[in-house]
């Protein structure tokens, strides 16, 4: 069966990366509201990608490195963790400290943005970053989860 965590950390952690896209789009044309607006997202979407990280971490070391993680190596697609997961944690330390670069490049130059494009820029590269970023460790967790599932079905 699978752990509720494992959705609560994925639901989470994309509901962030969803929140900083919506801070990029803002950016694109920013008006004062437009940059009010995506200061309160940035804020947001850092307390999900956080909770996401400590749901996700307390997942890992309670259930997946016990249970799970050697069912994987066993089956039929070890490189699923050995590859996948493996690259998956170590972008993901990355995500709560870009998330609070973004957020606090947002929030110090909040004026700026609207004369300065080498900062709006900067901050909308740093939103597509964390979109991106966090997108593709969704689909390498899938990945992890259907390494775990195929071995499963063959045991």
């Amino acid at each position: 069966m699978v752990h509720p965590l494992i959705g609560l950390h994925a639901f989470l952690g994309e509901l962030g990366a969803i929140g900083f896209l919506w801070v990029l789009i803002e950016l694109i044309n920013p008006t004062e509201e437009r940059v009010k607006r995506a200061k309160i997202v940035s804020l947001i979407s850092v307390v999900l990608i956080f909770l996401s990280w400590i749901s996700g971490g307390y997942y890992y070391v309670n259930y997946y490195g016990e249970s799970v993680k050697p069912i994987i190596k066993e089956g039929p697609q070890p490189w699923a963790h050995a590859i996948f997961m493996e690259t998956k944690e170590h972008v993901f330390l990355f995500l709560p400290f870009l998330s609070i670069l973004t957020m606090s490049a947002l929030w110090s130059n909040g004026r700026q943005i609207l004369k300065n494009k080498k900062i709006k820029n900067s901050i909308i590269a740093l939103s597509l970053l964390i979109f991106v970023l966090a997108f593709a460790i969704g689909a390498m967790g899938y990945i992890v989860s259907a390494g775990a599932r195929m071995a499963l079905e063959v045991r």
